[in-house]
């Protein structure tokens, strides 16, 4: 429990290796995740080569990271493996549809938070690249991704050089919700956000973006209306291209 609540992002990593002996034994005990149907509908494409590094780091807005960590892991939703099981046992497979992808996606997103753990139990650092989704097809292309499988989450790691300070999170009672959803009234917003707003490094983003509220950095600057919608029509392309939705 200590490591979780320890947790922070690490970016920049020492030139030690992260051995193939233990990352395979942190992916394989990842892998006691819980899974829909024991089907285990993922699949984890491992990066060392530079050359490769290089060709995936525009894809994740070059975030010197990329580069910089001994290794990069591509968490993918995978219905390909199964689906070539059922093909190859004379059943009739029928997962080339949207809620198969969400069901792959569930299940590789419980891998990949199940191997952060255990990586920065064992003293590793990690940074998850929420950088993705957003550029799925050209992350496709990049590891010959086939057919019913794509891309959710990558994370960089290696062994920590450098130890950031903590970023804030939301009070337990911001999200926790006895027996029904409450909705949230202004008093509510403003205990749970202010001392959030209030943070000196949170003021001086408004200050710098002359914005009125940090709010307005998440809105106009960060994830804007243009963006989101701009991604979200890419996003349903790529899962049309590999299969998940006609």
């Amino acid at each position: 429990m200590e490591t979780i609540k320890n947790r922070r992002s690490i970016r920049k990593y020492t030139s030690d290796d992260v051995s193939a002996t233990l990352l395979n034994e942190l992916l394989e005990t990842a892998a006691r995740a819980q899974t829909m149907g024991n089907l285990q509908l993922y699949s984890v494409v491992v990066t060392r080569d530079m050359a490769m590094k290089e060709r995936l780091a525009p894809a994740h807005f070059n975030q010197p990271m990329v580069k910089g960590a001994p290794v990069v892991l591509t968490f993918c939703a995978d219905f390909n493996r199964t689906t070539q099981w059922c093909l190859n046992r004379k059943a009739d497979p029928g997962y080339d549809n949207f809620l198969s992808f969400m069901n792959a996606a569930s299940d590789t997103l419980l891998l990949c938070q199940n191997f952060c753990n255990l990586a920065e139990e064992k003293g590793l650092g990690i940074c998850y690249l929420g950088t993705t989704i957003y550029n799925a097809g050209a992350i496709i292309d990049i590891l010959d991704l086939p057919r019913l499988v794509v891309p959710v989450a990558t994370i960089t790691i290696g062994w920590p050089d450098e130890c950031p300070p903590q970023t804030d999170r939301l009070p337990l009672t911001s999200f926790i919700h006895e027996e029904s959803y409450k909705d949230y009234t202004p008093a509510d917003i403003d205990r749970y956000y202010s001392p959030k707003e209030a943070l000196p490094e949170n003021q001086h983003f408004v200050e710098i973006n002359k914005k009125e509220t940090l709010a307005q950095i998440f809105t106009d600057i960060r994830y804007t209306r243009e963006g989101n919608v701009a991604m979200s029509a890419s996003l349903i392309e790529v899962l049309k291209r590999q299969g998940f939705m006609e």
